[in-house]
This record gives structure tokens, C-alpha cells and sequence, in this order.
């Protein structure tokens, strides 16, 4: 199948022109006239994935490879060395990175994952009906997710409603209209912020609430007839706890 076809389908299930102004999504690597022979799905690229997965092949990833101009390529550094080694095997690259935060991920997290009822989205925010101690929800949500400790913010004891945003999604803080945001990345000033604006924060992982991309989206291709192999790369954090 040609790669054109299936930038189709994916425009179709999640809109390409809904990104950020500031993201890169779409072909990365790659022509709309290649012809492959498999497709992977995941979230992210590194030198040990592409080792693994097949030559002409599609990969799908959630984070796009390059953000910004190259001004060299330096097959020594990254994103280089990654191009390079997708240019040798004959893999092309797509990315669908704040388009599927806005249409997909985010609910397929909440629900599918989770096990929460979406009660309304606005934007990158899903908001749903908690009713639970913090602490119970915490510990709810970090049994979920396998998460090795449990980072916090707590201005409410008892979570009423929250708002999930999967991977970084702390500089929404001023948006959310809920008890407490669950979201990845949550720096010091922010949970300051958080604190004294009376919002109680988890920090859920970047890695840890997004690695779900794969399944997400090979679930909606399979609606499509496609069928695409998940694919994940490693999470480059170890926890010693």
C-alpha cells in the first residue's frame, strides 16, 4: 500500500491541520509514493526500535522526531542518527502528536485505561466525576498506570471532579475547572502555582500516560481494515525508589 493512502486515513481519523502551531506533525521520513510493506505504531523512536522493526515499513509515532529546523546533520547526534538509520532501512515516519491529544488520546486514556467516564473535553482537558478521597484516587491512579511513586499536589482532600491531560500538560493549569489535573512533566513553579490557586495535581508520567498511543490508534486503523504492529520504545528514565 502506498503511504499516500494511508496519510488519508489518518488525515481522516485525526486531522492533521488540528495541530499546534508549534508542532510537527505528518511525513517525516519518507515519499507519499513509497510503497510499504508493514505498519508500527508507537510512541516515540529509537536506534534500538529501529533495529527490531522491519525494513519498508510505515512507523507511526505519537512524538515527532524533528520539532525544529536541522541546521546539520550530524550522524553522530539526534534526531540524525535516526534519520539516518530510517533512510537506510527504507522506513518511513509519520507523526500525530497534539491533532490525536486533541481527538483521541486523551479519552482513550481516561476511559480505555483509567476506566473513568468522559464527562466533557474542552481542547486538550477531559473532565470526569471523581468522588473519591485524594488519597484513594491517588493510589487508584498510580496502581493504574504502574507508576513507582506517587508525585502530588494536594489542595482538596476529598477529589469531586478532575481533569486528565496526557503527557505535558501542566502550563493548562489557569484552564482547568476541576478539584485536580492529572497530567506528565509537572515542574516546581507549577505545582507552587497549582498550590496556591487551590488545584490538587498527579503527576502521571509522560511516558506512562502517552505509551497507550499504540493501542489507541491500532484499535482505530483496524476500523479501517489496516493492521498495525504496536511497537514501543524503551522509557529512557529508571526509577530507583
Amino acid at each position: 500500500m502506498k503511504i499516500a493512502k494511508i496519510y488519508d486515513i489518518l488525515d481522516t481519523l485525526s486531522p492533521f491541520e488540528l495541530q499546534d502551531e508549534w508542532d510537527n506533525c505528518g511525513l517525516l521520513v519518507g515519499s507519499m509514493h513509497d510503497e510499504i510493506e508493514k505498519i508500527y505504531v508507537g510512541l516515540d523512536i529509537d536506534s534500538a526500535l529501529l533495529d527490531e522493526i522491519e525494513a519498508h515499513s510505515l512507523l507511526i509515532v505519537h512524538h515527532p522526531l524533528i520539532f525544529k529546523g536541522l541546521k546539520k546533520i550530524d550522524f553522530t547526534k539526534h534526531p540524525a542518527n535516526i534519520i539516518q538509520k530510517a533512510i537506510q532501512k527504507n522506513i518511513a515516519i509519520i507523526a500525530m502528536h497534539t491533532n490525536y491529544d486533541k481527538t483521541h488520546l486523551n479519552r482513550y486514556v481516561l476511559e480505555e485505561v483509567l476506566g473513568f467516564e468522559v464527562k466533557s473535553c474542552v481542547d486538550y482537558l477531559c473532565y470526569f466525576d471523581v468522588d473519591l478521597s485524594f488519597d484513594l484516587f491517588a493510589e487508584k491512579i498510580a496502581s493504574t498506570l504502574n507508576l513507582p511513586y506517587i508525585k502530588s499536589v494536594i489542595s482538596h482532600e476529598h477529589i469531586k471532579t478532575a481533569a486528565l491531560c496526557t503527557g505535558a500538560g501542566a502550563s493548562l493549569l489557569g484552564h482547568v475547572a476541576a478539584d485536580c489535573l492529572l497530567t506528565g512533566d509537572i515542574k516546581y513553579h507549577e505545582a507552587l502555582e497549582a498550590k496556591e490557586n487551590g488545584l490538587s495535581l498527579i503527576e502521571i508520567g509522560h511516558y506512562e500516560s502517552e505509551v497507550h498511543f499504540g493501542a489507541s490508534i491500532q484499535q482505530e486503523l483496524q476500523n479501517y481494515g489496516l493492521f498495525a504492529i504496536i511497537a514501543n520504545s524503551k522509557n529512557p528514565f529508571r526509577y530507583i525508589t
